[in-house]
């Protein structure tokens, strides 16, 4: 067995169907989340896409901004662009900023909020399919 051959364990997906794809920032389409208030999310890449295994989002947490503490149903893998904000990771505080990555495991209560005067922003990745949130409280 080839190191290639080595790196699943199950059958391969089927990329082949996949063609590429290039989206401009200027389209993309910001929406608030309903989930919390002043924050917005623009689908960059997913499943309409026909990206294979994972959809990339772009959130903003306007300053003020506050999402409650939550949990979802897939991972999460975020990447900070800019700001700096507090995110609740399983009941511990943390100041995150420009260039700093989080991994949030499924089912892990966490929570968002900007108390600067500049937006916060991160890229988002997660599994295609349901990433329902659940909202807990209002931490």
């Amino acid at each position: 067995m080839s190191e290639l051959d080595a790196t699943t364990d199950g059958p391969a997906a089927d990329d082949s169907a996949a063609e590429p794809v290039v989206k401009r920032g200027a389209d993309l389409d910001p929406a608030e989340v309903d989930a919390g208030e002043g924050m917005s999310k623009a689908v960059i890449l997913d499943e309409s896409d026909a990206t294979p295994h994972f959809a990339m989002r772009r959130f903003e947490l306007a300053p003020g901004a506050h999402v409650p503490n939550h949990t979802n149903e897939v991972e999460h893998e975020q990447y900070v662009l800019a700001g700096e904000y507090t995110v609740g990771l399983d009941g511990e505080e943390h100041s995150v900023r420009a260039g700093d990555a989080l991994l949030i495991p499924a089912g892990v209560p966490h929570w968002y909020r900007n108390d600067g005067d500049e937006p916060g922003a991160f890229i988002c990745v997660v599994p295609n399919g349901d990433d329902t949130i659940h909202v807990l409280d209002e931490q």
